[in-house]
């Protein structure tokens, strides 16, 4: 028997969002901010619910703050390499993230 999604009630094969949102354009900037602070920004995810979720892994994984700001994630310190593989790791497209 099929998995049920908690959210739809429908079965998880007929119900997939996660693969909806996974073919976005993503784009990994570097920041530079006062006093010579770093922020790694993360833009092009358009769903703000998607967004949280993924802010909020990231934070815990990488043991440091971050904010939500203008529709994009941001990160303390230069994360880069980092988030690039945890997002290739979720199931995002490898050539849809730009660096």
């Amino acid at each position: 028997m099929d998995e049920i999604d908690k959210v739809s009630g429908l079965p998880k094969i007929l119900f997939d969002i996660t693969a909806l949102t996974k073919k976005e354009e993503i784009k990994i900037d570097i920041i530079r901010r006062r006093y010579t602070k770093i922020v790694t920004r993360i833009s092009g995810i358009t769903d703000t619910h998607v967004a949280e979720d993924l802010e909020k892994e990231l934070k815990k994984k990488f043991g440091c703050g971050g904010t939500i700001k203008d529709g994009c994630i941001e990160l303390q310190g230069n994360q880069k390499r980092r988030t690039k593989e945890f997002l290739i790791k979720k199931g995002y497209d490898e050539t849809l993230i730009k660096e």
